[in-house]
Protein backbone atom coordinates (compact mmCIF):
# COMPACT_ATOMS: atom_id res chain seq x y z
CA UNK A 1 0.00 0.00 0.00
CA UNK A 2 2.83 2.74 0.74
CA UNK A 3 3.83 2.34 -3.49
CA UNK A 4 -0.16 2.93 -3.89
CA UNK A 5 -0.31 5.94 -1.80
CA UNK A 6 2.98 7.43 -3.09
CA UNK A 7 0.66 7.24 -6.52
CA UNK A 8 -1.96 8.57 -5.34
CA UNK A 9 -0.06 11.65 -4.32
CA UNK A 10 1.77 11.81 -7.54
CA UNK A 11 -1.81 12.26 -9.41
CA UNK A 12 -3.93 14.01 -6.58
CA UNK A 13 -1.17 16.35 -4.28
CA UNK A 14 -0.24 15.57 -1.43
CA UNK A 15 -3.27 17.58 0.83
CA UNK A 16 -5.41 14.57 -0.77
CA UNK A 17 -4.10 11.84 0.27
CA UNK A 18 -3.35 10.62 4.22
CA UNK A 19 -2.43 7.60 5.99
CA UNK A 20 -2.11 9.38 9.51
CA UNK A 21 -3.30 7.08 11.92
CA UNK A 22 -5.82 9.60 13.67
CA UNK A 23 -7.41 9.71 9.45
CA UNK A 24 -7.51 6.05 9.49
CA UNK A 25 -9.20 5.64 12.72
CA UNK A 26 -11.67 8.23 12.03
CA UNK A 27 -12.96 6.18 9.09
CA UNK A 28 -12.96 2.68 10.23
CA UNK A 29 -16.18 3.73 12.71
CA UNK A 30 -19.37 5.26 11.38
CA UNK A 31 -22.84 5.77 13.64
CA UNK A 32 -23.68 2.17 13.90
CA UNK A 33 -24.11 1.05 17.55
CA UNK A 34 -22.04 -1.86 17.05
CA UNK A 35 -19.23 0.34 15.65
CA UNK A 36 -19.68 2.67 18.36
CA UNK A 37 -19.04 0.11 21.29
CA UNK A 38 -16.03 -1.51 18.70
CA UNK A 39 -14.81 2.38 19.65
CA UNK A 40 -15.26 2.40 23.08
CA UNK A 41 -13.29 -1.17 22.98
CA UNK A 42 -10.28 0.31 21.25
CA UNK A 43 -11.11 -2.41 18.23
CA UNK A 44 -10.66 -0.94 14.60
CA UNK A 45 -11.54 -4.12 13.02
CA UNK A 46 -12.65 -2.80 9.30
CA UNK A 47 -9.73 -0.02 8.96
CA UNK A 48 -8.63 1.45 5.70
CA UNK A 49 -4.94 1.94 4.89
CA UNK A 50 -5.17 5.43 2.73
CA UNK A 51 -7.45 7.93 2.85
CA UNK A 52 -8.11 10.66 -0.13
CA UNK A 53 -10.13 13.20 0.00
CA UNK A 54 -12.01 14.00 -3.07
CA UNK A 55 -12.17 17.64 -4.19
CA UNK A 56 -14.36 17.05 -7.53
CA UNK A 57 -14.76 14.46 -10.25
CA UNK A 58 -11.53 14.47 -11.22
CA UNK A 59 -10.39 12.94 -8.19
CA UNK A 60 -12.30 10.06 -8.10
CA UNK A 61 -12.11 8.98 -11.47
CA UNK A 62 -8.17 9.65 -10.36
CA UNK A 63 -8.57 7.19 -7.69
CA UNK A 64 -10.50 4.60 -9.31
CA UNK A 65 -7.90 4.65 -11.81
CA UNK A 66 -5.44 4.15 -9.73
CA UNK A 67 -7.18 1.25 -7.38
CA UNK A 68 -8.02 -0.40 -10.60
CA UNK A 69 -4.48 -0.57 -11.83
CA UNK A 70 -3.32 -2.02 -8.04
CA UNK A 71 -6.14 -4.02 -7.49
CA UNK A 72 -6.62 -2.39 -4.36
CA UNK A 73 -10.50 -1.86 -2.79
CA UNK A 74 -12.31 1.43 -2.71
CA UNK A 75 -15.07 2.40 -0.63
CA UNK A 76 -17.16 5.79 -0.53
CA UNK A 77 -17.56 7.68 3.00
CA UNK A 78 -19.63 10.57 2.99
CA UNK A 79 -20.06 11.42 6.83
CA UNK A 80 -20.48 8.55 8.22
CA UNK A 81 -23.91 8.71 9.50
CA UNK A 82 -24.98 5.08 8.39
CA UNK A 83 -26.14 3.03 10.79
CA UNK A 84 -25.38 -0.24 9.63
CA UNK A 85 -21.81 -0.17 8.37
CA UNK A 86 -22.49 0.77 4.94
CA UNK A 87 -19.10 2.94 4.37
CA UNK A 88 -16.77 0.60 6.94
CA UNK A 89 -13.81 -0.32 4.53
CA UNK A 90 -14.30 -4.40 5.11
CA UNK A 91 -11.60 -4.80 2.79
CA UNK A 92 -9.05 -2.40 3.83
CA UNK A 93 -7.88 -0.28 0.87
CA UNK A 94 -8.64 3.01 0.42
CA UNK A 95 -11.51 5.27 1.49
CA UNK A 96 -12.48 7.97 -0.76
CA UNK A 97 -13.96 10.35 1.12
CA UNK A 98 -16.61 12.74 -0.82
CA UNK A 99 -17.50 15.28 2.07
CA UNK A 100 -15.21 17.81 0.17
CA UNK A 101 -16.57 17.15 -2.96
CA UNK A 102 -18.87 20.33 -2.71
CA UNK A 103 -20.25 22.89 -4.99
CA UNK A 104 -22.62 25.98 -5.16
CA UNK A 105 -26.27 24.43 -5.69
CA UNK A 106 -27.36 25.27 -9.52
CA UNK A 107 -31.04 25.92 -9.30
CA UNK A 108 -33.71 25.66 -12.10
CA UNK A 109 -36.77 27.95 -11.04
CA UNK A 110 -38.55 26.98 -14.45
CA UNK A 111 -38.06 23.18 -13.82
CA UNK A 112 -37.77 23.25 -10.29
CA UNK A 113 -34.51 20.84 -9.99
CA UNK A 114 -31.45 21.88 -8.21
CA UNK A 115 -27.95 20.65 -8.98
CA UNK A 116 -25.30 19.61 -6.16
CA UNK A 117 -21.97 18.21 -5.65
CA UNK A 118 -22.43 14.52 -3.63
CA UNK A 119 -20.41 15.88 -1.05
CA UNK A 120 -23.01 18.63 -0.19
CA UNK A 121 -24.75 18.29 3.91
CA UNK A 122 -28.43 17.49 3.14
CA UNK A 123 -28.67 20.15 5.63
CA UNK A 124 -26.61 22.95 4.07
CA UNK A 125 -28.77 22.93 1.02
CA UNK A 126 -32.02 22.64 2.84
CA UNK A 127 -30.99 25.71 4.63
CA UNK A 128 -30.40 27.27 0.99
CA UNK A 129 -33.33 26.16 -0.27
CA UNK A 130 -35.36 27.75 2.84
CA UNK A 131 -33.81 30.83 2.19
CA UNK A 132 -35.57 31.33 -1.65
CA UNK A 133 -38.95 29.53 -0.56
CA UNK A 134 -38.26 26.14 -1.52
CA UNK A 135 -37.45 23.08 -0.10
CA UNK A 136 -36.38 19.35 -0.67
CA UNK A 137 -39.35 17.72 0.95
CA UNK A 138 -36.19 15.39 2.31
CA UNK A 139 -35.58 15.39 5.60
CA UNK A 140 -34.08 12.04 6.75
CA UNK A 141 -33.48 12.33 10.67
CA UNK A 142 -29.65 12.79 9.43
CA UNK A 143 -30.28 15.54 7.07
CA UNK A 144 -27.26 17.24 9.05
CA UNK A 145 -25.01 14.47 9.20
CA UNK A 146 -25.49 13.10 5.82
CA UNK A 147 -24.31 13.98 2.15
CA UNK A 148 -26.31 14.24 -0.56
CA UNK A 149 -24.34 11.58 -2.49
CA UNK A 150 -24.92 9.27 0.44
CA UNK A 151 -28.73 9.66 0.28
CA UNK A 152 -28.69 7.93 -3.23
CA UNK A 153 -26.07 5.43 -2.44
CA UNK A 154 -28.16 4.04 0.11
CA UNK A 155 -31.51 4.81 -0.53
CA UNK A 156 -32.57 6.81 1.96
CA UNK A 157 -35.86 8.05 3.34
CA UNK A 158 -37.36 10.80 5.11
CA UNK A 159 -40.33 11.50 7.92
CA UNK A 160 -42.71 13.04 5.03
CA UNK A 161 -42.25 10.26 2.49
CA UNK A 162 -45.60 9.46 2.79
CA UNK A 163 -46.49 12.05 0.62
CA UNK A 164 -43.51 12.84 -1.48
CA UNK A 165 -41.67 9.65 -1.49
CA UNK A 166 -38.06 8.29 -0.66
CA UNK A 167 -34.41 9.15 -2.74
CA UNK A 168 -35.39 7.35 -5.65
CA UNK A 169 -38.89 9.56 -6.08
CA UNK A 170 -36.74 12.60 -5.55
CA UNK A 171 -33.67 12.14 -8.09
CA UNK A 172 -34.09 13.78 -11.49
CA UNK A 173 -30.83 12.43 -12.63
CA UNK A 174 -27.22 12.10 -10.92
CA UNK A 175 -23.36 11.21 -12.17
CA UNK A 176 -21.53 8.05 -11.35
CA UNK A 177 -17.96 7.08 -11.92
CA UNK A 178 -17.76 3.29 -12.05
CA UNK A 179 -14.96 1.08 -10.92
CA UNK A 180 -12.85 1.54 -14.20
CA UNK A 181 -12.91 5.39 -14.20
CA UNK A 182 -15.59 5.49 -16.46
CA UNK A 183 -17.82 8.53 -15.81
CA UNK A 184 -21.52 8.31 -16.82
CA UNK A 185 -24.58 10.60 -16.46
CA UNK A 186 -28.04 9.18 -16.22
CA UNK A 187 -31.26 10.48 -15.89
CA UNK A 188 -32.24 14.29 -16.27
CA UNK A 189 -35.39 13.90 -17.99
CA UNK A 190 -38.92 13.75 -16.40
CA UNK A 191 -39.74 10.20 -17.59
CA UNK A 192 -38.19 7.95 -20.74
CA UNK A 193 -39.20 4.73 -22.32
CA UNK A 194 -35.74 3.83 -23.63
CA UNK A 195 -35.02 0.76 -22.47
CA UNK A 196 -34.44 0.15 -18.44
CA UNK A 197 -34.63 3.47 -15.68
CA UNK A 198 -30.35 3.36 -15.14
CA UNK A 199 -31.50 5.92 -12.46
CA UNK A 200 -32.27 2.72 -9.90
CA UNK A 201 -29.35 0.82 -10.84
CA UNK A 202 -26.85 2.80 -8.40
CA UNK A 203 -29.74 4.08 -6.07
CA UNK A 204 -29.47 1.49 -2.83
CA UNK A 205 -26.14 -0.30 -4.12
CA UNK A 206 -24.35 1.00 -1.36
CA UNK A 207 -21.14 2.43 -3.02
CA UNK A 208 -20.57 -1.35 -4.56
CA UNK A 209 -21.53 -0.58 -8.06
CA UNK A 210 -19.99 2.65 -8.26
CA UNK A 211 -19.15 6.16 -7.04
CA UNK A 212 -21.82 8.61 -7.59
CA UNK A 213 -20.51 12.43 -7.87
CA UNK A 214 -23.33 14.48 -8.14
CA UNK A 215 -26.98 14.28 -7.76
CA UNK A 216 -30.19 16.17 -9.66
CA UNK A 217 -32.73 16.65 -7.15
CA UNK A 218 -36.20 18.03 -7.34
CA UNK A 219 -37.30 21.03 -5.47
CA UNK A 220 -40.89 21.89 -4.29
CA UNK A 221 -42.45 25.41 -2.62
CA UNK A 222 -42.61 25.78 0.54
CA UNK A 223 -46.50 24.52 1.87
CA UNK A 224 -48.32 27.98 2.21
CA UNK A 225 -50.30 26.12 4.94
CA UNK A 226 -49.85 23.52 7.37
CA UNK A 227 -52.01 21.55 9.70
CA UNK A 228 -50.97 19.42 12.10
CA UNK A 229 -52.78 17.22 15.05
CA UNK A 230 -52.24 14.30 17.51
CA UNK A 231 -54.18 11.70 18.46
CA UNK A 232 -54.51 9.00 20.70
CA UNK A 233 -55.99 5.44 19.86
CA UNK A 234 -57.61 2.57 21.55
CA UNK A 235 -54.83 -0.13 20.57
CA UNK A 236 -52.45 -0.41 18.55
CA UNK A 237 -54.72 -2.65 16.10
CA UNK A 238 -56.91 0.77 15.26
CA UNK A 239 -54.18 2.65 14.40
CA UNK A 240 -52.65 0.73 11.94
CA UNK A 241 -56.21 0.27 10.68
CA UNK A 242 -56.45 3.99 11.01
CA UNK A 243 -53.11 4.29 8.47
CA UNK A 244 -53.86 2.07 6.56
CA UNK A 245 -57.76 4.05 5.52
CA UNK A 246 -55.97 6.59 5.24
CA UNK A 247 -54.03 5.57 2.50
CA UNK A 248 -55.76 3.69 0.97
CA UNK A 249 -58.75 6.27 0.63
CA UNK A 250 -55.68 8.21 -1.31
CA UNK A 251 -54.87 11.08 1.09
CA UNK A 252 -51.44 11.99 0.92
CA UNK A 253 -50.89 13.56 4.61
CA UNK A 254 -46.87 14.83 4.77
CA UNK A 255 -46.74 13.06 8.12
CA UNK A 256 -47.96 10.03 9.54
CA UNK A 257 -46.52 8.43 12.71
CA UNK A 258 -47.70 6.02 15.06
CA UNK A 259 -46.42 5.14 18.05
CA UNK A 260 -47.22 2.02 20.74
CA UNK A 261 -47.99 2.83 24.20
CA UNK A 262 -44.30 2.52 25.28
CA UNK A 263 -43.01 4.84 22.46
CA UNK A 264 -45.50 7.48 22.98
CA UNK A 265 -44.30 8.24 26.09
CA UNK A 266 -40.86 9.43 24.42
CA UNK A 267 -42.55 11.15 21.50
CA UNK A 268 -45.16 12.80 24.01
CA UNK A 269 -42.35 14.17 26.71
CA UNK A 270 -43.95 15.68 29.84
CA UNK A 271 -47.42 14.74 29.01
CA UNK A 272 -49.07 11.39 30.41
CA UNK A 273 -49.68 9.37 28.08
CA UNK A 274 -51.38 5.49 28.47
CA UNK A 275 -52.30 4.55 25.16
CA UNK A 276 -50.28 4.91 21.13
CA UNK A 277 -50.48 7.98 19.94
CA UNK A 278 -50.89 9.12 16.14
CA UNK A 279 -48.99 12.09 14.72
CA UNK A 280 -50.86 13.34 11.42
CA UNK A 281 -49.98 16.36 9.04
CA UNK A 282 -51.43 17.97 6.02
CA UNK A 283 -50.31 20.74 4.30
CA UNK A 284 -50.65 22.80 0.25
CA UNK A 285 -53.02 25.30 -0.14
CA UNK A 286 -55.18 25.78 2.32
CA UNK A 287 -58.85 24.69 0.98
CA UNK A 288 -57.21 21.35 0.21
CA UNK A 289 -55.00 20.30 3.06
CA UNK A 290 -57.83 21.04 5.26
CA UNK A 291 -59.92 18.89 3.14
CA UNK A 292 -57.67 16.63 3.39
CA UNK A 293 -56.90 16.54 7.06
CA UNK A 294 -60.68 16.60 7.85
CA UNK A 295 -61.11 13.59 5.99
CA UNK A 296 -58.11 11.81 7.60
CA UNK A 297 -59.37 13.50 10.84
CA UNK A 298 -62.55 11.50 10.59
CA UNK A 299 -61.10 7.86 9.66
CA UNK A 300 -58.80 8.66 12.82
CA UNK A 301 -62.26 9.47 15.06
CA UNK A 302 -64.31 6.81 13.92
CA UNK A 303 -61.99 4.13 15.41
CA UNK A 304 -62.05 5.20 18.36
CA UNK A 305 -59.39 8.16 18.26
CA UNK A 306 -59.24 10.96 20.69
CA UNK A 307 -57.65 14.04 19.51
CA UNK A 308 -54.73 16.05 21.69
CA UNK A 309 -54.84 19.09 19.55
CA UNK A 310 -51.33 20.15 17.36
CA UNK A 311 -48.86 20.87 20.49
CA UNK A 312 -47.26 17.06 20.89
CA UNK A 313 -46.31 17.64 16.79
CA UNK A 314 -45.15 20.81 17.10
CA UNK A 315 -42.61 19.95 19.38
CA UNK A 316 -41.59 17.11 17.89
CA UNK A 317 -41.00 18.90 14.33
CA UNK A 318 -38.74 20.68 16.66
CA UNK A 319 -36.55 18.00 17.69
CA UNK A 320 -37.16 15.41 14.86
CA UNK A 321 -33.38 15.29 14.20
CA UNK A 322 -32.04 14.81 18.02
CA UNK A 323 -30.65 11.30 18.75
CA UNK A 324 -29.70 12.45 21.90
CA UNK A 325 -31.84 9.68 23.84
CA UNK A 326 -29.17 6.87 21.50
CA UNK A 327 -26.33 9.07 21.85
CA UNK A 328 -26.40 9.20 25.66
CA UNK A 329 -26.99 5.64 25.92
CA UNK A 330 -24.11 4.80 23.97
CA UNK A 331 -21.86 6.97 25.74
CA UNK A 332 -22.55 4.98 28.78
CA UNK A 333 -19.71 2.10 29.95
CA UNK A 334 -21.85 -0.96 28.82
CA UNK A 335 -24.68 1.09 27.23
CA UNK A 336 -25.77 -0.01 24.12
CA UNK A 337 -29.08 1.23 21.63
CA UNK A 338 -29.95 0.00 18.72
CA UNK A 339 -32.77 1.06 16.01
CA UNK A 340 -34.38 -1.68 13.45
CA UNK A 341 -36.67 -0.79 10.90
CA UNK A 342 -38.25 -3.12 8.60
CA UNK A 343 -41.79 -3.52 6.48
CA UNK A 344 -44.56 -5.24 5.91
CA UNK A 345 -47.84 -5.55 4.34
CA UNK A 346 -51.06 -4.61 6.09
CA UNK A 347 -51.96 -7.79 6.44
CA UNK A 348 -48.95 -8.89 8.10
CA UNK A 349 -47.27 -6.26 10.07
CA UNK A 350 -49.13 -6.35 13.12
CA UNK A 351 -48.42 -10.17 14.00
CA UNK A 352 -44.77 -9.54 12.76
CA UNK A 353 -44.49 -6.52 14.84
CA UNK A 354 -46.05 -8.43 17.84
CA UNK A 355 -43.70 -10.91 17.45
CA UNK A 356 -40.39 -8.63 17.23
CA UNK A 357 -41.76 -7.42 20.47
CA UNK A 358 -41.98 -10.23 22.27
CA UNK A 359 -38.85 -11.79 21.30
CA UNK A 360 -36.70 -8.43 21.83
CA UNK A 361 -38.12 -7.67 24.71
CA UNK A 362 -35.78 -10.13 27.45
CA UNK A 363 -32.97 -8.30 25.45
CA UNK A 364 -33.28 -4.83 26.49
CA UNK A 365 -34.65 -2.31 29.10
CA UNK A 366 -37.20 -0.69 26.85
CA UNK A 367 -37.91 -2.30 23.21
CA UNK A 368 -40.35 1.02 21.42
CA UNK A 369 -42.22 0.59 18.27
CA UNK A 370 -43.34 3.07 16.15
CA UNK A 371 -44.94 2.95 12.52
CA UNK A 372 -44.48 5.18 9.82
CA UNK A 373 -43.68 5.62 5.84
CA UNK A 374 -46.80 4.72 5.35
CA UNK A 375 -48.51 3.08 1.29
CA UNK A 376 -51.52 1.39 -0.03
CA UNK A 377 -50.21 -1.77 0.72
CA UNK A 378 -48.75 -1.74 3.87
CA UNK A 379 -45.91 0.43 5.95
CA UNK A 380 -42.48 0.54 7.85
CA UNK A 381 -42.11 -0.71 10.97
CA UNK A 382 -39.14 1.10 13.47
CA UNK A 383 -37.91 -0.65 16.45
CA UNK A 384 -35.77 0.43 18.90
CA UNK A 385 -33.79 -1.08 21.57
CA UNK A 386 -32.05 0.46 25.03
CA UNK A 387 -30.44 -1.48 27.44
CA UNK A 388 -27.44 -1.67 29.76
CA UNK A 389 -24.89 -4.53 30.17
CA UNK A 390 -22.48 -5.60 32.53
CA UNK A 391 -19.51 -3.87 30.33
CA UNK A 392 -19.18 -3.39 26.69
CA UNK A 393 -17.81 -6.82 25.27
CA UNK A 394 -21.53 -7.37 26.88
CA UNK A 395 -23.00 -4.70 25.23
CA UNK A 396 -21.43 -5.71 22.41
CA UNK A 397 -22.82 -9.62 22.72
CA UNK A 398 -26.08 -8.51 23.38
CA UNK A 399 -26.40 -6.27 20.21
CA UNK A 400 -25.63 -8.92 18.00
CA UNK A 401 -27.80 -11.23 19.62
CA UNK A 402 -30.62 -8.40 19.13
CA UNK A 403 -29.22 -8.54 15.06
CA UNK A 404 -29.58 -11.96 14.71
CA UNK A 405 -33.18 -12.46 16.76
CA UNK A 406 -35.03 -9.58 14.92
CA UNK A 407 -33.86 -10.78 11.45
CA UNK A 408 -34.93 -14.17 12.08
CA UNK A 409 -38.06 -13.14 13.45
CA UNK A 410 -38.72 -9.93 10.07
CA UNK A 411 -37.90 -13.48 7.32
CA UNK A 412 -39.96 -15.74 9.26
CA UNK A 413 -42.85 -13.28 8.81
CA UNK A 414 -41.70 -12.63 4.91
CA UNK A 415 -40.95 -9.36 5.68
CA UNK A 416 -38.74 -6.67 4.37
CA UNK A 417 -35.65 -6.80 6.38
CA UNK A 418 -34.74 -3.09 6.27
CA UNK A 419 -36.95 -0.33 4.65
CA UNK A 420 -34.63 2.72 4.38
CA UNK A 421 -31.30 1.83 6.83
CA UNK A 422 -30.07 -0.48 4.08
CA UNK A 423 -27.78 -3.72 4.69
CA UNK A 424 -24.41 -2.44 5.13
CA UNK A 425 -22.73 -4.97 7.67
CA UNK A 426 -25.24 -5.22 10.08
CA UNK A 427 -27.64 -7.00 7.58
CA UNK A 428 -24.90 -8.70 5.23
CA UNK A 429 -25.97 -12.46 6.33
CA UNK A 430 -29.53 -11.45 5.23
CA UNK A 431 -29.04 -10.03 1.91
CA UNK A 432 -29.99 -13.17 -0.69
CA UNK A 433 -32.64 -14.01 1.63
CA UNK A 434 -34.34 -10.84 1.07
CA UNK A 435 -33.52 -10.18 -2.65
CA UNK A 436 -34.30 -14.69 -3.31
CA UNK A 437 -34.48 -15.59 -6.72
CA UNK A 438 -33.58 -12.06 -7.71
CA UNK A 439 -30.04 -11.73 -6.40
CA UNK A 440 -28.17 -13.06 -9.05
CA UNK A 441 -29.32 -9.99 -11.36
CA UNK A 442 -27.38 -8.08 -8.70
CA UNK A 443 -24.50 -10.71 -9.41
CA UNK A 444 -24.40 -10.19 -13.05
CA UNK A 445 -24.54 -6.46 -12.34
CA UNK A 446 -21.88 -6.54 -10.09
CA UNK A 447 -19.89 -8.80 -12.61
CA UNK A 448 -20.45 -6.41 -15.32
CA UNK A 449 -19.79 -2.93 -13.94
CA UNK A 450 -16.93 -4.41 -11.16
CA UNK A 451 -15.74 -7.62 -12.17
CA UNK A 452 -12.65 -7.62 -9.68
CA UNK A 453 -15.50 -6.54 -6.75
CA UNK A 454 -13.00 -3.85 -5.60
CA UNK A 455 -15.78 -1.71 -4.93
CA UNK A 456 -16.93 -1.52 -1.25
CA UNK A 457 -16.44 -5.26 -0.87
CA UNK A 458 -18.42 -7.06 1.99
CA UNK A 459 -21.97 -5.39 1.19
CA UNK A 460 -24.83 -6.52 -0.50
CA UNK A 461 -24.00 -10.08 -0.01
CA UNK A 462 -20.54 -9.69 -2.29
CA UNK A 463 -17.38 -11.27 -0.26
CA UNK A 464 -15.75 -11.39 1.47
CA UNK A 465 -18.57 -12.26 4.21
CA UNK A 466 -17.45 -10.11 7.36
CA UNK A 467 -18.91 -12.25 10.11
CA UNK A 468 -18.57 -8.86 11.97
CA UNK A 469 -20.02 -10.49 14.77
CA UNK A 470 -16.80 -11.89 15.91
CA UNK A 471 -14.83 -8.77 14.91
Amino acid sequence: MPAVADRLRAALGEAAVSTSEPDLDARSHDTWPVATVWARLGRHPYRPEVVVRARGVDDVVATLRVAAEAGVPVTAWGLGSSVTGQPLPVGGGIVLDMSGHVSAPVLDETDRTVRVAAGVRGGDLEAWLAERGLTLNHSPQSLGRSTVGGWVATRATGQFSSRYGGIEDLVVGYQVVLADGTVADVGQRPRAAMGPDLRAVFIGSEGTLGVVTEVTLKVYAAAPHRIVEAFALPGVEAGLTAMRRIAQAGLRPFLVRFYDDEEAAHAVPGQPVAAPVLFLGHEGLAGVATAEHTAATGIVEALGGTSMGAPPVTAWLGRRYDFSTIERRLAEPGGYAETIEVAHLWSRIGPMYRDLKDQLAPLADEVLGHFSHVYEQGSSLYVILLGRAADDRAALARLEEIWDRAMKVVVAHGGEVSHHHGGGLARQPWVRRSLGSGYPVLERLKGGLDPAHLLNPGKLGFGPDPRWTSA
